[in-house]
Formats: C-alpha cells, structure tokens, sequence
C-alpha cells in the first residue's frame, strides 16, 4: 500500500504542478487584474455562494461510494445505475434552494445570471467528482489522476484565446470566465462517464426511491459534515460582500480573494493526498491492517511543505502579492501569512479527517465540523464590520488550527496512534530552523534568491532531519514492502 500510494502520489503531483500552477497564476489571476478586484470580488463571493449549498447535489455520495466501492467492487454497475439518478434528482433540489436563498437575500439580476451558470457548474463538478469516486475506488489511480487536471487543461486552452487573443473579437469580461467554465467541465464530465461506462458496462439510468432512501440514510452522515466544512471553509467572502456597504463589500471580497487564491492553490495538493487515501485508508481498515505507519508517512510529506509554505509566505508575502497582482496589494499582502499559517491546520484535516472518514466516525467528525462551523461564523460576525478582510483571515486561522488539530487528536485516540517524542522534536526542530533560514535569507539582495533558499534550504534541513528519508521513500517506490 505504501509503495501504490507514493508512486500514485507522484504522478498526481506532477500532472498537477504541470497543468494547475498556470490556471491559477496565469489564467485566474489575470482575470482578476483584467476585470478589477470589485467585478471579480462579485464573481468569488457568488462563486463561494454556490459552494455552500452544494451539499444537495451530493448528501455525502461521493466519500460514502468511494469508501464502499473500495471495499466492495462487485456493487458498481447496481450503484451507479442509481446513483446517476439520485444526481439528476438532487441536481433540481440544489438549483431551487439556491436560487431561492439568492432572492431572500436580494440578489440582483446581474448575480441571478452569473449565479445560474455558477450553480450548472457546481452540477457538473459534482458529477464528475461522482464518477471519479469510482475510478479511484477501484484502485486506477493514474486515470483518476489524469481527469484530475483534465477540467484545468481544457479552460487553459479556451481561457488563454480569450485574454490574449484577438482570435474571437470578443472584449473579455467575468461572464466569459464563467462560460469558459461551464464548457469545460460540460466535456470532461462526458469523458469520465465515457471511462467508468468501460469499467461498468453499459446501464440504464434508474429512479428507484427505495434505494435513495436505503442509499441516503447511509449517507447522510457524510453529507453533514461536508455542509458544515462548507460553511467554515467557504462564507468568510460571502459574509464580506454581504456584511459590508456598497462597493466596500465586492472591492474587500476582491481583496480577500487575491490572498484566498493561493491558499486554495497549495489546499489542491493537499486535497490529492486525501483523493488518494480514502480508497487506501477504506481497504486498510476492512482488512484491519495496521494504519499508523501509512498516516505517519501522509502526515509527513504534507505537513513539511506546509510549514515552509506558510513560514516562507510570512516572510516574503508583500514581494509575492506585488508580483502577482496590479492593485491593493499592499493590502492583501498581509492577509497571506495569516491565511497561509491556517494551511498547516488543513494538512492536518487532509490526513487526519481523511483516515477518519475511512473509518466512518462520522459522529465526532460532526461534531468537531459543528464547532468549527460556529466558532467561524462567530469570528467572522464581530471581526468583518471592525477589520474587514482581515477579520475573515483571522477567523479562518483560528478555525483551520482548531479544526485540523482536533482531527489529529480523535484520530491519535480512536486509533491508538502514540507519535514518536523523537518525531515531535524533529519537527520542532525543522520549524525553529526554517524560521531562522527565512529570517537570514531577508539579507540577501534580490528577495526572489532569499525565497527560494528559504524553501530549498528548508527541504535540505527536513533530510538532515531524517524527516524525509529519500532511501526509505526510494525503497518504498521500487518496492512494496506491505
């Protein structure tokens, strides 16, 4: 398990770093500077809106199916003949409570029309990540990981025409992100089903309300959570739009957003390794194998770059934030250490929650989720109307430390997992010594040589460490030692 989780691993990493670094750098930003921070500020908190409520068009599917398909392949063919039409049945409960919630709350014609395609788009990537859920449960990792940028690729191709190209005469504006969008997730939706049909053999799409009531009872407990990390994790904009005065509300969004984005693009490689470990975890745990070693591993090759990420985003957050954006940068450049100190909490709900949801302690998962849930609207009700867009950030520090180390706590008991004092050190050790690196690296002229020794001397100190041992990593790629 240990050598199909690295090599996996390394594969999904790549294809990752070759296709996302360039939608979120080269394609989002500069739609942001294009359009301005209050007309994309419109387009994030609208975004952030559709993703709180898209619970309904899953209820916990996707992570329930993915841990039962692992553990018992013989079900697809039945499931996803169900499945699909439990989707298309949830498909039209989502759009109503959507739109329904967006005029209680008086959005206008303008959000109505962005907010109708948002939420086609919330359809299609819970589709796709439905049908992904088998893929990976059936252990083809590497074609999962290949629909995993496929979505990406193709909005570079479109997106790239319509900023630098004249190609179309077309004067680029936020509707036409969103279109760009809707089109390729409209085709890599198709593709995925076309790969698991090859897997499952042909099937006829049913609506049978017995099995959704069989089915969702089973999986209600997933949907909870999802909806509660939802709300912590996505209305800090959406209370910012809504909880500030016109234009205040758009511009502070659009500034929390220029920060937001880069803690969402280092979230995506965490989310990989719990992709890849909740089908692992899932088999693990059925065939009660021991899952200390696999956790301890996950845990340490994420949580050493969240350390540097967050360590080196503190210390160089103003040289990062002017290179990248065009406006209020000298704003959302303090928002980025703050957020990216919250990216440590989230490594460890990526792991952590992860060996959890495999077990199905659904239970204090939810009630961990609840509590984080409302110490994150709290946060953000007394801080947003005193310090606006930095209210947000601190609020979704404190939430991602508390949640992503309660995690860490359940799992250690409900596990018997009993970290290694030496470990603790270790790691203790590795953050007071990339602290100092950064510090010293500030002495240099060119701040982009003190970033880069910052990240590079730090993974130097993590092998000094024996934090990352590239024999045992080596051995365990060419093989499996389970």
């Amino acid at each position: 398990m240990k050598r199909k989780f690295v090599t996996n691993l390394i594969l999904l990493l790549f294809l990752n770093l070759l296709i996302k670094p360039f939608w979120i750098f080269g394609i989002d930003r500069t739609v942001q500077n294009t359009v301005g921070d209050e007309s994309y500020g419109l387009y994030f908190a609208l975004f952030n809106f559709s993703m709180l409520l898209n619970i309904f068009l899953d209820l916990g599917i996707t992570n329930y199916n993915n841990r039962n398909i692992a553990q018992h392949n013989f079900l697809l063919p039945k499931h996803l003949s169900n499945i699909i039409g439990l989707k298309l049945v949830l498909a039209v409960v989502y759009a109503i409570f959507s739109l329904g919630i967006a005029a209680i709350i008086g959005y206008n014609n303008i959000q109505f029309h962005l907010l109708l395609f948002l939420i086609l788009n919330q359809f299609l990537i819970s589709f796709t990540l439905y049908l992904r859920s088998n893929i990976s449960a059936l252990h083809f990792f590497r074609t999962d990981s290949f629909i995993s940028v496929l979505d990406r690729s193709i909005m570079l191709v479109i997106c790239s025409i319509l900023l630098f190209t004249n190609w179309t005469g077309i004067q680029f504006n936020i509707n036409w992100f969103v279109y760009a969008q809707s089109i390729a997730y409209v085709l890599t939706a198709l593709i995925t089903l076309g790969i698991v049909l090859s897997k499952s053999g042909r099937i006829k799409i049913r609506f049978d309300r017995s099995f959704f009531s069989v089915f969702l009872r089973k999986s209600y407990p997933y949907a909870l959570l999802i909806l509660l990390m939802s709300f912590y994790n996505r209305i800090d904009s959406v209370m910012l739009e809504r909880l500030l005065p016109h234009p205040i509300g758009k511009q502070q969004a659009g500034i929390y957003a220029q920060a937001f984005r880069l803690l969402d693009a280092v979230s995506m490689f965490g989310l990989l390794f719990a992709g890849l470990l909740l089908p692992i975890f899932s088999r693990m745990i059925k065939l009660k194998e021991k899952v200390g070693q696999m956790a301890q591993l996950s845990f340490t090759l994420l949580i050493i770059p969240a350390i540097i990420i967050a360590v080196s985003s503190i210390f160089y957050s103003n040289q990062i934030m002017a290179t990248l954006y065009t406006s209020n940068t000298e704003k959302s450049s303090g928002l980025l250490g703050i957020l990216m100190i919250g990216f440590v909490g989230i490594a460890c709900t990526y792991i952590f929650g992860t060996l959890l949801t495999a077990n199905g302690s659904l239970k204090q998962l939810n009630i961990m989720a609840f509590f984080g849930m409302l110490l994150n609207i709290v946060l953000n009700l007394v801080l947003i109307p005193r310090f606006m867009a930095y209210g947000s950030a601190y609020a979704s520090l404190c939430t991602q430390l508390f949640t992503g180390f309660a995690q860490l706590i359940l799992a250690c008991l409900i596990f018997k997992l009993k970290p290694k004092i030496s470990f603790i050190i270790q790691l203790s050790v590795f953050t007071s010594g990339t602290i100092i690196l950064a510090f010293l690296s500030l002495q240099l002229q060119h701040w982009f040589s003190g970033f880069l020794v910052t990240i590079f001397g730090s993974l130097l100190l993590a092998v000094v460490l024996r934090l990352f041992n590239i024999r045992n990593l080596y051995q365990i790629i060419r093989y499996d030692q389970e």
